[in-house]
């Protein structure tokens, strides 16, 4: 069959900042390996996303369209959401190209499949979670599919899930083939963000309050072989000159030993690139941050989210202040720098949680003041998640009601505390932008 992947927005208006869409690229490897004709279009590259789309749609006709939704907004406590677009782009398939199937998945999609498809009547299947499978099964039995894992379908006026998968064999993952996209179409775009994710791993042991990653992904770690995720950056590096990496796993250093095993066949291959991801702070040590920082590690994300002892036991993070400063104090010795991301007005937000949230800030610009190499520091409020424990509590305390639209941006921020992010961030800018003018306060 003809098949059109579409990685439809995931940024808002004019950042520049975009990342290449491994996802359909992946699932666009899968279909061209069971024989279908297969072409991709990425929305946020394109000056005129609804104009590319019309012209790819007209030009190739193909028989089912794939729409990605991976963000469902651009994040950075905007108010603003990517499904307003997602939704003109189903619309649009679906004036021009009546005939075609439209099928809908990807991450943003997996979180909302019922409510979106409900609104989206366009829609004829979703897949919801891991599509390697599902996706290619599918394609195969479009007139009367059963039995898949993750379909979404009608039946009459309702929208059923089957169980999504969150069991695909990561030891037989299959490279994404960069032919049907190639990766210097995205080279020299980012000021900030690597545009090339890596997948090691899947899946979050983690028990975060508000976080879908367990869901959307599965509560056990599932790693590839790390000779083959070196395999995969050398071919990166070497034929497509890609330099710069960021690795996508939800920890990319849990379990313990996996990214190590990675950084040492980085190492004896010779491989020079820079690369980052998301650290868990008590799997940290001289010696294996020593280790990735060899291996080209340029940023160490942190994301500990609680400011104090008792907003890190509300959200479920089975962390310390002090295995936040232990980490913080490691990082700050090297030359890589370091980025904090937390969260504010989390439950059983108080004074003296802000007060001993302000000495941590405080303490960490301590600790990188000698090298200067802390880059930020990110301040969020909670988007709530449907399922989340933090939604279940915000239900219960009153901030939301069993039947609040949690497809837009809705946020834990009750009074009185509704201003707090703005205070720390105020002191936050202030202490940073002193740091990197070497300005005594």
């Amino acid at each position: 069959m003809r098949v059109l992947m579409v990685q439809t927005p995931s940024v808002e208006g004019l950042s520049p900042e975009r990342v290449y869409p491994i996802g359909i690229v992946t699932l666009a490897t899968h279909l061209k390996r069971a024989g279908h004709e297969v072409e991709l279009l990425d929305m946020n590259i394109e000056a005129d996303p609804f104009s590319a789309l019309k012209e790819r749609l007209l030009g190739c006709r193909p028989e089912v369209v794939g729409l990605s939704l991976r963000n469902i907004d651009p994040l950075a406590n905007r108010t603003s959401s990517l499904i307003p677009p997602f939704a003109t782009a189903v619309r649009l398939v679906a004036a021009l190209l009546p005939r075609a199937w439209i099928v809908a998945g990807g991450t943003g999609f997996s979180l909302f499949p019922r409510r979106i498809m409900g609104e989206l009547k366009q829609i004829h299947y979703g897949i919801a979670g891991e599509a390697e499978t599902s996706l290619p099964a599918l394609l195969a039995s479009l007139d009367n599919p059963s039995g898949i894992k993750g379909l979404c379908y009608r039946k009459g006026e309702k929208v059923l899930v089957n169980r999504p998968s969150v069991d695909y064999d990561l030891t037989r993952y299959v490279v994404p083939s960069r032919e049907v996209l190639l990766p210097r179409l995205y080279q020299g775009i980012n000021n900030y963000v690597p545009v090339m994710g890596i997948e090691t791993k899947r899946g979050c042991p983690l028990k975060c309050s508000y976080c879908v990653y367990p869901r959307l992904q599965g509560k056990k770690l599932r790693c590839r072989q790390p000779d083959g995720v070196v395999d995969e950056i050398e071919l990166l590096h070497k034929e497509y000159g890609v330099k710069d990496f960021h690795f996508n796993d939800p920890v990319v250093n849990l379990p313990s030993g996996h990214l190590e095993e990675i950084c040492r066949e980085l190492l004896r291959r010779k491989i020079s690139i820079a690369w980052s991801g998301f650290f868990r702070e008590d799997h940290l040590d001289e010696r294996n941050i020593r280790l990735f920082e060899e291996a080209g590690c340029n940023c160490f994300s942190f994301s500990p989210d609680g400011l104090c002892d008792q907003s890190l036991q509300a959200l479920g993070k089975n962390l310390s202040q002090d295995d936040i400063l232990k980490a913080a104090g490691l990082a700050a010795g090297t030359d890589v720098v370091t980025m904090y991301h937390f969260m504010v007005n989390v439950p059983g937000e108080n004074t003296r949680t802000i007060d001993s949230g302000l000495r941590l800030l405080d303490r960490l610009y301590e600790l990188h003041s000698l090298k200067r190499n802390l880059g930020t520091v990110v301040l969020n409020n909670i988007r709530l998640m449907p399922g989340t424990p933090l939604a279940e509590t915000a239900i219960k305390e009153g901030v939301i009601r069993p039947d609040t639209d949690l497809l837009y941006p809705v946020y834990y921020n009750p009074p009185p505390y509704e201003a707090l992010r703005y205070r720390l961030e105020a002191y936050h800018l202030q202490k940073n932008v002193f740091m990197w003018q070497e300005v005594r306060q």
